[in-house]
């Protein structure tokens, strides 16, 4: 059996939950590897990401590369001397980094592959109205999450379910699924299977101001997927106008109420304690929202503060 060192590759809060259980089965981790801090918040001061956080906290060997075909870089890292990588949302890497340790490198994927590769896996499954998901280990090579698979877990996906709540159940499943990786290349017995290519793989495209802007011309069922796909972070958005004025507003539970009805596609009805904005097959319920300038709040509470007149209306 061999003696794994390994080196972690992560920068967000799900790449934590799984190097820490890869530390709590004793597993030596002899350096991690995360993105450099930068500025955040209107006074822009340097933000550590979480997994630095985490490697402070717990005294590991912590590089930051800005370049990672930086010759310093790949100096200090050849000399943490590990036969094993892992990459858990990160960045794409170049070949010198991704083939340097004996043993390869394997990167957690947050979706069953070939489908949902792709920055914003989670939160795809859920805008798609997927049914189940799940983890994936790879070993990488030089494509964007295309390397022959070793192993997969799967997970049903509620349908009340949002992002959030996915994100840390795959982050459970994603540290389970790392340790049976490890335990597979500790005794030398790893067989993989390569991904086979369709013309039907969906994709996980990175989340922007666009695909993040509601629709609200789409069915019930589309709309409400895409709050819940984009709910906590980084949230759907919409305009809200009425009268002479218009919000940016965020908008982060919502309910689906279906019965036909003769209201103008976007309108909005409220009453001093619900929100309801015409669709084409019902209502979307809101439930939770944030106004600029504003706390998120549920929509009692922000009723309690503005009144909306029969004009209103959501684009």
């Amino acid at each position: 059996m061999e003696k794994l060192r390994i080196v972690f590759m992560g920068t967000p809060e799900f790449a934590v939950g799984i190097l820490d259980t890869i530390l709590k089965n004793n597993y030596e981790v002899v350096g991690v590897i995360t993105a450099a801090d930068k500025p955040a918040g209107r006074g822009q001061k340097l933000k550590y990401s979480a997994v630095k956080e985490y490697a402070l906290a717990n005294n590991l060997t912590l590089l930051q590369p800005t370049n990672l075909k930086d010759e310093a870089f790949l100096l200090e890292l050849k000399s943490l001397n590990a036969n094993l990588q892992i990459v858990v949302a990160f960045r794409m890497l170049p070949k010198v980094v991704w083939e340097m340790p004996a043993l390869g490198t394997f990167n957690l994927h947050a979706s069953l592959l070939p489908n949902y590769r792709g920055a914003a896996p989670i939160n795809w499954a859920i805008i798609n109205g997927e049914t189940k998901t799940g983890v994936t280990t790879f070993f990488i090579d030089d494509k964007i999450d295309t390397g022959a698979m070793i192993l997969s877990a799967e997970t049903p996906i509620d349908e009340t379910e949002n992002a959030g709540q996915l994100h840390d159940r795959l982050m459970d499943l994603g540290s389970k699924t790392i340790i049976d990786t490890l335990e597979m290349i500790e005794k030398g017995n790893v067989s993989t299977i390569i991904q086979k290519e369709t013309a039907d793989i969906k994709t996980a495209y990175k989340l922007n101001k666009e695909n993040c802007k509601i629709d609200w011309t789409k069915s019930a069922l589309e709309i409400n997927n895409l709050i819940r796909g984009l709910s906590p972070y980084p949230a759907a958005w919409c305009f809200i106008q009425d009268k002479n004025e218009e919000w940016n507003v965020k908008i982060y539970e919502t309910k689906i109420v279906l019965e036909d009805h003769n209201y103008t596609i976007g309108s909005l009805i409220c009453t001093k304690k619900e929100m309801k904005i015409a669709v084409e097959n019902g209502f979307i319920q809101v439930l939770s929202l944030q106004f600029p300038g504003k706390k998120k709040m549920n929509t009692p509470e922000l009723l309690n503060g503005i009144t909306f007149s029969a004009e209103a209306k959501a684009h």
